[in-house]
């Protein structure tokens, strides 16, 4: 039988236990939610990134993935990535995990290829539904998130340093050509049907209040979840008020519905506006009929916009002529955003001398406004929000060499 000393010697070496598990646990677990170190010096940089192989944001979320995987091919191709803090290259390895178009499981993925797969450079999904999960688990790892397509205005707060829109203004900035050219046009009757989500809501409160200022407010603001794909009663409602115009705000899905009902309408003769034919213009003709889109509007992308001079990556008409030779397919936008974004990263790499998630960070904010890619100027501003490419506005017209297609003209500014 222990005396009360030995006993007392037990529980304090008990307690000296306890207390070394709780802050070793505690450590572990920082450790696990904090990636502030710098990344490796090896021979390979690790992305990841996440992709829709199904479901509503399939037919983007797929091309997008398309463009960033060329962009590590061609880089690949050559020595790789030059890593100016390291003055070595590194490859690059994608990690892409299938999130089947669910911002739950989203989020889920974003997680493990932080702690799972241990990457070095996080990539978010197609759009701002798929990308606001990955926001808060940036954040939580303060890592840098490259946000591809994710232009909800609400995102970017000026006390986050962790996320950077690469290849799209917010989505506020996108319809103001759009308001303008409704007011020179005297377009005065508008009509918007809008998504209820961050992407379309922040297009719809723009046009709005453009318009309302100009003492031109719209005749109907209708809002519809973003899953929609029947828009008759909406439709119907809005053909009771004689628009000039009819806006609709929505996701790739969206759009294809919209064009198909809405030209068997009676508002096939009014000005129409969707803005996914100008990124996915081959596959909205897969699904909606030529004379459906004929004199349609829509948002002006690369490479429809050409850039001949950049300062990193590809010149649009290379691009399009080794895109075409690796894939076989002609490029889109989304296949540009996702090349754009690699040009981005490999940008921030050459040009930081800290390889920290912060040091990369301070590298994006060194070359904005600097750097000329295919889409134009990378300009961000301190919450990381994209400032420097802009979208004309372009009507789709006949193309008399293929009558079977059509092309895009601007038409604003």
């Amino acid at each position: 039988m222990r005396s009360l000393s030995e006993t007392n010697h037990v529980f304090r070496r008990l307690r000296s236990w306890f207390i070394y598990l709780v802050l070793f646990s505690t450590v572990a677990s920082s450790c696990q939610v904090v990636s502030t170190q710098p990344l490796q010096k090896t021979r390979e940089i690790v992305i990841g990134t996440l992709y829709a192989g199904s479901g509503s944001f399939e037919s983007s979320s797929l091309p997008e993935l398309r463009g960033l995987k060329f962009w590590a091919t061609t880089v690949d191709r050559e020595k790789g990535i030059f890593i100016k803090a390291y003055q070595s290259y590194a490859k690059v390895r994608i990690v892409a995990l299938n999130d089947k178009s669910s911002p739950k499981l989203a989020k889920t993925l974003y997680q493990e290829l932080i702690s799972k797969y241990h990457v070095d450079i996080l990539v978010s999904d197609f759009g701002s539904v798929l990308t606001q999960p990955a926001i808060s688990v940036a954040q939580e790892h303060q890592m840098v998130l490259f946000d591809q397509s994710g232009t909800g205005s609400g995102f970017f707060l000026e006390n986050d340093p962790f996320l950077v829109l690469c290849d799209l203004p917010t989505s506020q900035v996108w319809p103001v050509p759009l308001a303008k050219f409704l007011l020179k046009t005297k377009h005065l009757r508008v009509a918007i049907i809008y998504a209820s989500n961050p992407f379309d809501t922040a297009q719809d409160q723009t046009v709005a209040t453009v318009l309302t200022k100009a003492n031109d407010a719209p005749v109907a603001n209708i809002a519809v979840p973003t899953s929609t794909t029947n828009y008759s009663k909406p439709l119907k409602a809005i053909e009771q008020l004689n628009p000039q115009a009819v806006i609709e705000f929505g996701y790739f899905n969206n759009d294809v519905a919209f064009l198909n009902q809405s030209y068997t309408s009676q508002l096939r003769k009014v000005l129409r506006f969707t803005a996914f034919p100008g990124q996915l213009l081959g596959d909205i003709q897969n699904q909606v009929p030529i004379q459906a889109l004929l004199n349609t509007y829509t948002y002006n992308y690369p490479p429809t916009v050409a850039y001949s001079k950049v300062s990193e990556g590809l010149t649009t008409k290379a691009f399009e002529g080794q895109f075409f030779s690796i894939t076989q397919h002609q490029p889109n936008f989304l296949n540009v955003a996702g090349y754009n974004t690699g040009v981005i990263i490999q940008a921030a790499l050459q040009k930081a001398t800290d390889t920290s998630q912060l040091g990369i960070r301070a590298a994006l904010n060194a070359i904005s406004g600097k750097l000329t890619t295919l889409e134009g100027t990378f300009e961000i501003n301190s919450a990381g929000a994209q400032l420097g490419e802009v979208l004309p506005v372009a009507k789709l017209i006949e193309n008399h060499h293929y009558l079977d297609q059509l092309f895009l003209k601007t038409v604003f500014p």
